[in-house]
């Protein structure tokens, strides 16, 4: 994809942020006083998939602007998708062989036709959604009126299945705790969220066609979603058994219920059930390194995907067994130019996670455990946080400074690493040489 294309992609991604936070700025849109950087802050959350919040949601937003806020989430967990798969079908004819055979590649669309796969993302999205909102407000309207329950239910589902984090309850689902319809409801939103569009497309037509096989992508993404949850689920789950403040109050079945839930949401989204700032540290630096993960490629979750992780641990296995063979999985080769595109994802996603909290370390005076933790969930588009002393996040407490480099760590970790570091440095020019080997000892 050329440097041309992706300049227009995130120009538009900044118009939706820009215009969502002038609408959240509008005097019926929100209640009291709001400063643009907050409104910044909120859209460019929402847009970005992330749940981070420096306004509690439905004290600090009318009606008007938590229906702004479910559009911009819709349109950054499908919507960006759809335009960089829009932009492809407009500007394929200028593009050459190679760059269309990137630009397929990019979007994981290779073996699809795009227009029809599209229609599959929407089709997928309205029926996932559809079928969370009835659940939900069935559990809801138990306790609140049916047009009360019909939007609580309509808004977590958007919010879970976009891993975006918002909740419209004043200590997000703290007070569902115990409510394994609610949890278990939204984890499934958020985990099928988290697969990717070309995941829960291959899985239909599996189940269409028994003789549909599925992609390597596909298998190594359900595989690693399913470790990273039970090894989630079991690690949490054992650091903070004995934690009073924690899982203190708890039986033995919600204590399993919320560890899966934490599990869930460490990854991917920004729900939380439980006080996040009694989390002991060694908890807070083990969920760092689930944020980073996030979830499948080309979905709504975030981090450097689970796909990109698999691909250098078997690279780093094959290695160090000194194979023979090339790096395979599912009997699949894989290719030295996604090994080596894993190995900069993560090298630079690291740099620009340590860079960032020892920024944010200095000039706003925070610790720096907390501080990793609300960067890497930024920039993960993850959502979850120590939190302010009350229900806001720690993003709360920062100046404007502080807010605006987390506003451009959520912005870089949603547009991506490589669209990012195109657009900046751009590509570089053919040169028919070819230098000599050098001899580098490691």
């Amino acid at each position: 994809m050329n440097q041309k294309t992706l300049k227009i992609i995130f120009l538009s991604y900044l118009l939706v942020v820009l215009a969502g936070a002038i609408a959240l700025m509008l005097p019926f849109a929100h209640h009291g006083k709001l400063a643009f950087i907050d409104a910044l802050f909120t859209a460019t959350s929402a847009t970005c998939v992330t749940g981070l919040i420096v306004k509690i949601t439905p004290e600090s937003f009318s009606l008007f602007g938590q229906a702004i806020l479910v559009l911009l989430m819709q349109i950054g967990g499908v919507g960006y998708m759809s335009i960089v798969s829009l932009f492809y079908l407009f500007m394929r004819k200028s593009l050459n062989i190679h760059e269309k055979n990137l630009a397929k590649e990019s979007l994981n669309y290779a073996n699809h036709d795009i227009p029809i796969f599209l229609r599959k993302v929407f089709l997928f999205t309205f029926i996932i959604e559809l079928a969370g909102t009835l659940v939900l407000a069935l559990r809801f309207s138990t306790h609140m009126s049916i047009p009360q329950a019909l939007w609580q239910g309509f808004f977590h589902s958007v919010a879970a299945f976009n891993n975006a984090g918002f909740s419209l309850f004043r200590d997000n689902l703290m007070g569902y705790q115990t409510d394994a319809t609610i949890l278990l409801t939204i984890g499934a939103l958020i985990i099928l969220g988290g697969l990717g569009y070309l995941v829960l497309v291959e899985l239909h037509a599996k189940l269409m066609h028994q003789r549909f096989m599925l992609s390597a992508h596909t298998k190594i993404t359900l595989v690693g979603t399913v470790l990273l949850l039970l090894s989630g689920t079991l690690l949490l789950g054992a650091i903070e058994w004995n934690n009073p403040s924690f899982f203190g109050h708890l039986s033995l079945e919600h204590r399993f219920l919320n560890s899966f839930f934490l599990s869930v949401n460490f990854r991917t989204s920004g729900f939380n059930s439980l006080d996040l700032s009694q989390l002991s540290d060694t908890s807070l630096f083990c969920s760092t390194i689930f944020m980073m993960i996030g979830g499948g490629a080309g979905s709504t979750a975030g981090g450097i995907k689970i796909t990109t992780v698999a691909v250098l641990i078997i690279a780093t296995l094959h290695t160090i067994k000194i194979s023979n063979q090339p790096p395979h999985a599912f009997k699949r080769t894989i290719s030295a130019e996604v090994i080596h595109r894993s190995s900069a994802i993560i090298f630079v996603a690291s740099f620009i996670v340590i860079l960032a909290t020892v920024v944010l370390v200095q000039t706003q005076h925070s610790a720096f455990l907390p501080t990793l933790f609300e960067v890497v969930s930024a920039f993960c588009t993850v959502g979850v946080s120590v939190g302010n002393g009350d229900v806001l996040s720690l993003s709360q407490t920062f100046d404007l400074v502080g807010k605006s480099l987390v506003v451009a760590l959520m912005l870089i970790g949603r547009m991506g690493i490589f669209a990012v570091g195109f657009l900046i440095v751009g590509k570089e020019k053919i040169k028919h040489v070819q230098y000599p080997e050098g001899r580098i000892i490691l």
